[in-house]
């Protein structure tokens, strides 16, 4: 990252940043696609229990790499105040933290995974799905944790093309593992939507090995040296680290378990409903790719400039990203309402089925817009370090407000199950007006505690 002057230059250093991450990311959500696509291509049952072992898993996944990726607004501020010489430390804690945190995870899943699943009204093959689905990925979870500060700090230095070429190389071996033993093919067991968890979890293992060397030998990162000197767990900076990780952790896991929440809600009605909520779920989680990748980019940018004590600059970044944000959501939402049929058509070749995700492709176009404020904002607000009042909103947009209308429209309106995308798309929006206002009130104070000439 360099120091930028004109508005021009903030731009081209704006897209150099943010287009590797959107690769990056789409990559990422590339694979759950495949997972889910190719699970339905096995069987409705499959797509439907994949459906149920991701509204578990992806919660709980979101919210948790939250908190690792405190390591990006950490990292970043330390080379804007030019204190590089600290980011090993930083780092090697963060990692000894996700291993912590996996195993955690773990015993907890462990022992809260069946009770869970009894409590829902499965078919048997369905829950069959879901609890193997959810074990067998499970096996993946410390590589997982540990890649996901790997990537904060690469992504954090600058440069993220290299996140982007690690994730482009994982994406191949898992559709080819999924090819493999979902459908049984060249005489491995055909393991339906399991064989999507087992494929996820070997995924997880190579990006992680494959992170671990690109940082060992390529020429940005050697100087940090984060293999080549050992530093002793240190409870104080676990807990800086987790002071301003929880709250980053929680407001994405509140953002993700709304719709994970939806699910499980999903599961009163019949499989072919849950099966097409799934898919046009999916579909739109592909999508928000594109405003995560901007919130990605003003957490690395905004705290480096933050940290560098240039709010002019700060504020600047925030606006081109809001601004491309919401100018891309309005064109995916308009390509989503046109070409919804076909689309649908990717999940199923079942008409009855093509045509219930068509619909559901509907409600979600219109909660594109309201993403493409939250989401990036959220991204500044970090970059400022100023987290706490951010977990807070999203749990009442979404939890308080969005989630009770859902479910009041879905049990007492001819909307049945699309009522609770009615209500997602009103927490969304409530809280992309919520947040949008505390980043505004964030920047005005921030003016108040540097020197006139930094402003």
């Amino acid at each position: 990252m360099i120091p930028t002057v004109t508005l021009l230059q903030k731009f081209s250093e704006f897209l150099k940043i943010l287009f590797p991450i959107l690769i990056t990311q789409i990559a990422l959500s590339l694979m759950t696609f495949f997972d889910t696509n190719m699970s339905g291509h096995a069987s409705a049952e499959d797509l439907a229990g994949v459906a149920i072992g991701s509204s578990l898993w992806v919660p709980i996944q979101a919210g948790l790499s939250g908190i690792l990726v405190a390591v990006t607004p950490i990292v970043s501020q330390l080379i804007g105040s030019n204190q590089r010489s600290k980011i090993s430390f930083n780092v090697v804690q963060a990692l000894l933290l996700s291993v912590v945190v996996s195993i955690v995870i773990l015993i907890i899943g462990g022992l809260l995974l069946n009770p869970i699943l009894d409590l829902m009204s499965l078919e048997p093959y369905v829950r069959e799905v879901a609890h193997g689905f959810i074990v067998c990925l499970s096996t993946g979870i410390i590589p997982l944790f540990a890649y996901t500060v790997l990537r904060s700090y690469i992504d954090a230095l600058g440069q993220t093309r290299f996140s982007m070429m690690i994730t482009l190389c994982a994406l191949p071996i898992n559709v080819a593992i999924n090819y493999l033993l979902i459908f049984g093919k060249f005489g491995f067991p055909k393991l339906g939507g399991i064989g999507a968890g087992v494929a996820s979890a070997i995924t997880y293992w190579c990006v992680f090995l494959i992170a671990v060397l690109v940082i060992r030998i390529a020429k940005p990162f050697r100087q940090d040296q984060l293999f080549s000197r050992w530093h002793s767990p240190s409870l104080q900076k676990w807990g800086e680290i987790l002071k301003l990780g929880i709250p980053m952790g929680f407001a994405i896991f509140f953002e993700v378990a709304i719709f994970a929440g939806v699910t499980l809600f999903m599961s009163n009605y019949d499989t072919m409903t849950i099966a097409a909520h799934q898919a046009a779920q999916n579909f739109a989680a592909t999508l928000y790719m594109i405003p995560l990748s901007i919130c990605t980019a003003l957490t690395i940018l905004v705290g480096y400039e933050v940290g560098a004590k240039r709010l002019k600059d700060a504020r600047q970044y925030t606006k081109l990203g809001l601004g491309l944000a919401l100018a891309l959501s309005l064109c995916t939402a308009v390509i989503l309402l046109a070409f919804r049929q076909s689309v649908s058509a990717l999940y199923s070749s079942d008409p009855v089925l093509i045509d219930l995700i068509a619909h559901f492709m509907i409600y979600a176009a219109f909660y594109q817009i309201s993403d493409a404020i939250a989401t990036p904002v959220q991204g500044a607000l970090r970059g400022y370090k100023d987290v706490n009042p951010a977990f807070v909103l999203t749990f009442i947009s979404y939890w308080i407000i969005g989630l009770p209308v859902g479910y009041l429209i879905a049990n007492y309106t001819d909307y049945a199950a699309f009522g609770y995308w009615i209500g997602l798309s009103t927490g969304l929006a409530v809280g992309a007006i919520t947040l949008l206002s505390r980043l505004l009130w964030v920047q005005r104070q921030a003016i108040h505690f540097v020197p006139s000439e930094s402003k």
